[in-house]
């Protein structure tokens, strides 16, 4: 998810950010490395973040072979959540000092252990194991791979805006999130051994992604006497624009607690009420949402920082009234429940949008990574809280209720952060 609005005082963005990339020099072979491997770092955080989401419409059959249910799917997301926020504390900000590629490519080796664990590891105690691996993966993934493929992009082309880079980056994140349950749930559907084949043919990607990792160049050095003593990622704002990277924050909190909302309950819906039970289908309800938010990321550069935050806000907004509503009916609809979805999900990638390009331009190279850490560790708790809280939920109330109940909550949300939001700074 991106953006081109700059944090600086004023209501419109950066000019530069606002016209044509002017023409750029031909290639060198240095230049060459830099172009290929902006696609291979773009294409291994897309396998990464899909394979985190590959269990998703798998749930099922899990729960089926270890006799668990609802509220056991969700400890198993919450235990996936844990592992995230605490790489993203630990790690996601170290390759600031260490440089992308020595942190990404042992990231992607920690997502293909858990692949293997899932393999492996056949039970309820293993299933909870890998998720808590998956989640270390993707803690220490998102803030890096975002920075390394902003620095390739600057070194291919230094006269050119961030546009691109910022476009590509979240649709990496976002595709390979919607991308790994519809390949997930075609797999379970109609391939033999569900779970099996699906990690599989993840591991192969991840072999791939491992090599073109390994040949990408690094853009980020610093030498031993100049690192700083290590320390966990702390959450402070860069003094040059406090007020526009705190409303990043809550935008990335918002943004993905409006995918947590509709994420949570779309599997049970499909299978309950609106009477879907197909693996296929849950897997590609999940693309459609992300496939939503990641087409918000191409909104025109004309779209500041407070047009886009305007745009989520009532995109999100009207998609959750719609799912509440699809679920309500006397005769519940699914075709109310997918479009609301897919209203939803691209609320959320505007929201997102705006939240990550401020966050990209008001951080500095030096402390890229671990601005960028902020962000997604405040996205992955607006991402944990409204799954388990409706897990613990709906132990206590009927489905519908819960989903009205956060439905009102996640609006309420949205009408808050968008006060702080839409604010023009002076």
């Amino acid at each position: 998810m991106s953006t081109t609005d700059h944090a600086v005082p004023g209501p419109t963005p950066v000019i530069a950010d606002l016209v044509t990339d002017p023409p750029q020099p031909a290639p060198t072979p240095a230049g060459r490395r830099h172009a290929v491997g902006f696609w291979a770092v773009s294409a291994a955080f897309a396998v990464i973040m899909g394979f985190s989401a590959v269990p998703t419409p798998l749930y099922g059959l899990y729960a089926a072979r270890d006799g668990f249910g609802p509220l056991t799917i969700t400890i198993v997301y919450a235990v996936y959540a844990v592992g995230v926020i605490l790489a993203l504390f630990t790690v996601g900000h170290v390759s600031d000092w260490y440089g992308r590629r020595r942190l990404l490519i042992p990231a992607l080796l920690t997502a293909a252990l858990s692949a293997i664990l899932f393999l492996l590891w056949r039970d309820l105690t293993g299933l909870i194991v890998a998720r808590f691996v998956n989640g270390l993966a993707i803690g220490a993934t998102t803030a890096t791979a975002t920075a390394w493929i902003t620095e390739l992009h600057a070194a291919r082309r230094p006269s050119a805006t961030r546009r691109r880079a910022e476009i590509v980056g979240a649709a990496a994140n976002l595709g390979g999130i919607g991308a790994g349950p519809l390949i997930a749930g075609a797999l379970a559907q109609w391939v033999a051994k569900p779970l099996t084949v699906p990690y599989l043919v993840f591991l192969a990607l991840m072999a791939a992604s491992a090599v073109g990792l390994a040949l990408t160049p690094e853009t980020r050095t610093l030498a031993s006497a100049d690192r700083p003593r290590y320390h966990p990622q702390r959450i402070t704002a860069p003094a040059q624009a406090r007020a526009a990277f705190i409303g990043a924050l809550i935008g990335a909190f918002i943004a993905f607690a409006a995918l947590a909302f509709f994420m949570s309950l779309a599997p049970t819906f499909l299978a309950g009420p609106l009477g879907h039970p197909s693996r296929a289908l849950a897997g590609a309800v999940d693309f459609l949402v992300f496939a939503a938010t990641a087409t918000a990321q191409i909104l025109p550069a004309r779209y500041g920082r407070q047009a886009l935050a305007g745009i989520g806000a009532s995109w999100i907004t009207a998609g959750s009234v719609a799912i509440v509503v699809a679920v309500q009916l006397s005769t519940p609809s699914l075709w109310l429940f997918l479009l609301g979805g897919a209203v939803l999900g691209f609320g959320a990638g505007a929201y997102f949008k705006s939240s990550l390009g401020t966050v990209i331009a008001a951080s500095d190279p030096g402390s890229r990574a671990g601005a960028l850490t902020s962000f997604f560790l405040t996205g992955y708790v607006g991402l944990t809280v409204p799954a388990v809280g409706l897990g613990v939920l709906a132990q206590h109330v009927a489905a519908d209720t819960a989903l009205l109940i956060f439905g009102v909550l996640l609006v309420t949300g949205v009408a808050t952060s968008a006060a702080f939001l839409l604010h023009r700074p002076r």
